[in-house]
């Protein structure tokens, strides 16, 4: 036999059971058992998560991509600053083209002047054509062109389109004017944008309305993002900012564009009031501070040396109100194009693909219905399309502009 001594075989079992040995649990058995257990209380706890991730994933009012979707839905749990950092890599890492030609067709040829003998109803002039920052221009850039349904025989909005900027060559921005005589403005509200539902006027566009809706477009930033207040249907939802830049409109329709206590202030004709960032456009001119990466000034959003998606609107001096929208704009090119179309006074609204868009509509018959059968995007690259404005999934507020009289 050998001399080597005998291993206990004992030392790993318990004592005696009815005579028998019971063998005790192994320590890493024992280390997996407490992981699985912490992983299933884990994932009960984070279940409202999951499901509350899940569900924004395929909500459409938070974009039309996931990725959109994603970020708003890691703007609302607490990552704003992880998002915000995001956006500005991407983005700074994939600028825009730059130089080359826009497509074929992206700047349609010169429109046709309306036609003589319309009915005599106060109305503004059409505009004058935009000078290019390019030169020289693609035939028919910066060109008017009337689009939607008439107003009593009169086009009551036109567009245009040009560069954007001598850098950016292949790129092309839409501009639409809207005749603030002919039509009247109001502001749809969200459960989301600016939330406290329910409202009267929200997504879809309701049955009246649509019946003399021209055109509707996007608003401005999240509340939490735009540095001012929100005021509809007799609801202050956000306290409005002194000097914020504001959308305004009165009780007959009208709406302007001004900064908050020196241009507008509250009167018992406003009805509605939507706040976004300071003014752009100042006097005619760009404002100084569009120099700036100061996110005190510009929100806590891209900054805004990006090229990006971005829309604004301005007031001209006849009152005319004039919205820029496209790919590949900073704040200081968006003020610059806006300020080329007319405006003495102008503000952000919206920015990134998912949020920018503009429809106007044009129903077969005089007075039909506007609908996403005959809606047509600003521009044809618009994410989204004129859908969002006729579902009840839409939850951010817009702005329609309507027939003042039965078209």
């Amino acid at each position: 036999m050998s001399d080597r001594p005998v291993r206990d075989r004992t030392r790993h079992s318990s004592p005696n059971v009815a005579g028998r040995r019971v063998a005790r649990p192994r320590r890493g058995s024992r280390r997996r058992v407490r992981l699985t257990r912490t992983l299933i209380v884990t994932a009960l706890v984070l279940t409202p998560l999951w499901w509350s991730l899940g569900h924004a994933l395929i909500n459409p009012a938070l974009g039309t991509s996931v990725g959109a979707r994603l970020a708003e839905w890691t703007r609302d749990h607490g990552g704003r600053g992880l998002v915000v950092w995001a956006e500005n890599f991407w983005y700074s890492h994939n600028p825009p083209p730059t130089g080359g030609h826009p497509p074929a067709g992206a700047i349609p040829a010169p429109g046709t002047s309306p036609p003589a003998g319309l009915p005599a109803i106060p109305h503004l002039a059409p505009p004058e054509a935009i000078v290019p920052f390019v030169q020289p221009p693609v035939s028919g850039e910066g060109q008017w062109h009337p689009v939607g349904r008439l107003v009593d025989g009169h086009p009551a909005v036109y567009e245009a389109f040009l560069r954007p900027d001598s850098v950016h060559t292949s790129l092309v921005v839409g501009v639409a004017w809207f005749d603030t005589q002919l039509l009247r403005a109001r502001l749809y509200s969200g459960s989301y944008i600016p939330g406290g539902g329910p409202w009267h006027y929200t997504a879809p566009i309701v049955p009246s309305d649509a019946r003399s809706v021209v055109a509707a477009f996007n608003s401005g930033f999240r509340m939490r993002d735009a540095r001012g207040g929100y005021y509809s249907e007799g609801r202050l939802m956000d306290p409005l900012r002194l000097g914020a830049a504001s959308l305004v409109i009165y009780r007959d329709g009208t709406a302007t564009v001004g900064a908050w206590g020196r241009n507008v202030s509250m009167t018992p004709n406003v009805i509605a009031v939507r706040q976004n960032l300071n003014l752009l456009v100042d006097g005619g001119h760009p404002v100084p501070s569009l120099d700036s990466n100061n996110t005190t000034i510009w929100g806590y959003t891209l900054a805004n040396r990006v090229f990006v998606w971005r829309s604004g609107l301005g007031v001209t001096a006849d009152g005319a109100l004039v919205y820029v929208g496209g790919p590949g704009l900073n704040v200081t090119t968006l003020a610059d194009i806006l300020v080329r179309s007319g405006a003495k006074r102008a503000m952000e609204l919206d920015i990134n693909t998912d949020w920018v868009n503009l429809a106007a509509f044009t129903p077969a018959v005089a007075g039909g219905a506007a609908s996403p059968a005959n809606g047509q995007d600003l521009l044809p690259n618009m994410l989204g399309s004129p859908q969002r404005y006729f579902t009840t999934s839409w939850s951010r507020d817009f702005i329609t502009m309507s027939a003042r009289v039965p078209p």
